[in-house]
């Protein structure tokens, strides 16, 4: 009898152990995904982040002026945000890596064997696997994923969610009727995501700029940065005295710093000048950069019409899900979704689509349309002026690239302006007089009904880290306030990052651009200003990314802006 009782205590013993092991893991998870989708506003109510408890090491400290307290505060609820798993070491071997082709995903039935229906969700649950076929029992693999109808011309951008011991929910709406195709990409295995964040804390030099000095016959070229060590040579500062914003040179050994003349990029080094050998296997483009993972079972379903009576956020397929730990944390819903080739927004703004020139003519009609930043929105001057024959290029002798460029049309006092931010940019040589900064451009404005502003600044900032990043998205905010108190009326869009899967996919990579991308829906979210949502427009889209995104990708943002200029007059 006693035999048969220590088994039962031997068997509630271990049962209660699991529950307690069970129960901290799910807590210590929870509070971390709590963390990674803190609101901004509540910072000061929720008390310090834990990253202000230590030292924060602030980018450039010994040259530029540390953040203020508040400034510090969202600076470290900002990193702390998007801040993901404890890095891996980076002595795990290749076969224990995460590896696309062992790995799979599976969608999961609809609850209680019913049919979906447009307007629930479907979730699709993705294992990952190393190269020897072993589960893994860690997070932190970079996925994408998306649902589409390539027969449709239809397509939405999934959100992964990661539950940190190697599966990942992808969770899509579904928002049209017949059958619709899950694809999910690993973009970069757990292990190369943790190089990518030691490496976007310490690059500085990876594509130099310089600036050449002259005077009469005499010149010199030296290197130039956000941040230099000031214990080599002499610098020279040219903090912008508005801003704030930093900017140093070597000093020329034989000219003063006044003889500056232009600032352009200096050449840029691979990848692989700072990845060992062992770490060059993580970044093997068709291996184990932008593979798709295969499905078990079928990768497609059938969606029906509507149900009738039935709420929107129904979920069928969350309801039929499998406990899992750790539990899904609230979702984000998309911004959007293609259809026959055209974006729909779901805040409920209509997208009017300008397929005649006349009609962008008639909706920019006694307008003027400010550009700033960089080429990613100087693709939209080039769109408008090629589509609307009627805006004149005014000639301003610019750089190709770099502008500043003018297009009028005076019968319907239209006036359309592109402008790059200032320093980093890594353009051919500019001269010094066009290095202007956004903020203070943004100063220089007198807003109104009559005034459209887009901004974009992201790309160059991929080359350093995050602090600068943010630094500058927070004088751009404040001067966004600034103008938008001056003349509510104003219209300030805010164009966000995209993606760019080239093949080396790292000193570009998509998960320092998707860092850039949280960081500026962040900083703009809860301003009276339109964010266009260029990374979910490029990742629901079933061309391939790039830096530049495709001219039908082009216009389906031109008809976003416009459709905001220019809203309908009765919603549909």
């Amino acid at each position: 009898m006693w035999d048969c009782q220590s088994k039962y205590v031997c068997i509630f013993l271990l049962l209660a152990l699991s529950g307690l092991f069970f129960l901290f893991h799910n807590i210590n998870i929870l509070e971390w995904k709590l963390n990674s989708t803190l609101d901004l506003s509540h910072i000061h109510s929720e008390g310090s982040p834990p990253c202000l408890d230590r030292k924060l090491s602030f980018f450039c400290s010994h040259l530029v002026q540390e953040p203020s307290t508040e400034e510090a505060l969202e600076d470290c609820s900002l990193l702390q945000s998007i801040a993901g798993p404890e890095p891996l070491p980076v002595t795990t071997p290749l076969d224990q890596t995460s590896d696309p082709a062992h790995s799979l995903f599976a969608i999961l039935p609809a609850g209680g064997g019913r049919e979906r229906h447009v307007g629930d969700q479907l979730e699709a649950l993705v294992l990952m696997n190393d190269f020897q076929g072993c589960p893994k029992s860690r997070g932190g693999d970079f996925l994408l994923a998306r649902l589409h109808s390539p027969e449709l011309g239809a397509g939405v951008a999934g959100q992964v969610l990661d539950h940190l011991n190697g599966t990942y929910s992808a969770i899509f709406p579904l928002l049209w009727e017949g059958s619709v195709w899950v694809e999910v990409t690993l973009v970069h295995p757990s292990e190369a995501v943790s190089l990518l964040r030691r490496f976007q804390e310490e690059r500085l030099n990876w594509v130099p700029s310089k600036s050449l000095f002259r005077s009469g016959l005499l010149s010199e070229t030296t290197e130039c940065n956000l941040c230099l060590p000031n214990n080599q040579q002499p610098l020279c500062d040219y903090t912008d005295p508005r801003t704030g914003e930093p900017w140093f040179c070597y000093k020329p050994k034989q000219l003063a710093c006044d003889t500056r003349i232009n600032h352009f990029k200096a050449g840029s080094q691979t990848y692989l000048q700072h990845l060992t050998s062992k770490e060059a296997l993580l970044f093997q483009s068709g291996i184990n950069i932008n593979v798709h993972i295969h499905a078990t079972g079928s990768d497609s379903v059938t969606v029906l019409p509507k149900e009738k009576d039935k709420p929107d956020e129904e979920s069928s397929s969350v309801a039929a899900a499998p406990i899992r730990t750790p539990p899904l944390p609230s979702r984000t819903p998309p911004s959007g979704y293609y259809y026959q080739g055209s974006w729909r927004a779901l805040d409920g703004v209509v997208i009017r689509q300008f397929n005649d020139p006349a009609a962008v003519i008639q909706c920019l009609k006694g307008k003027q349309v400010y550009m700033y930043g960089d080429s990613t929105v100087r693709q939209y001057y080039d769109y408008l002026t090629s589509f609307v024959p009627e805006l004149k290029k005014f000639n301003l002798r610019s750089h190709v690239r770099a502008g500043p460029f003018m297009a009028v049309n005076i019968p319907n006092n239209i006036l359309l302006k592109y402008r790059c931010h200032g320093p980093p940019i890594f353009w051919p040589p500019l001269s010094v007089s066009q290095l202007h900064y956004v903020a203070n451009e943004l100063d220089g404005l007198a807003g109104g009904s009559d005034t459209v502003v887009v901004i974009s600044v992201s790309t160059h900032f991929s080359f350093f880290p995050l602090q600068a990043y943010i630094r500058r998205l927070r004088r751009i905010r404040r001067a966004v306030v600034r103008l938008l108190n001056r003349a509510p009326g104003t219209v300030v869009v805010v164009r966000s990052a995209n993606l760019d899967q080239r093949k080396d996919n790292f000193i570009n990579s998509d998960w320092i651009l998707t860092q850039l991308d949280r960081v500026l829906k962040a900083m703009f979210r809860g301003l009276d200003v339109m964010l266009l949502d260029t990374w979910e427009m490029t990742l629901a889209h079933h061309l391939p990314h790039d830096l530049h995104p495709a001219p039908p990708i082009i216009k389906n943002m031109i008809n976003t802006i416009l459709s905001g200029v220019c809203p309908l007059s009765s919603r549909t």
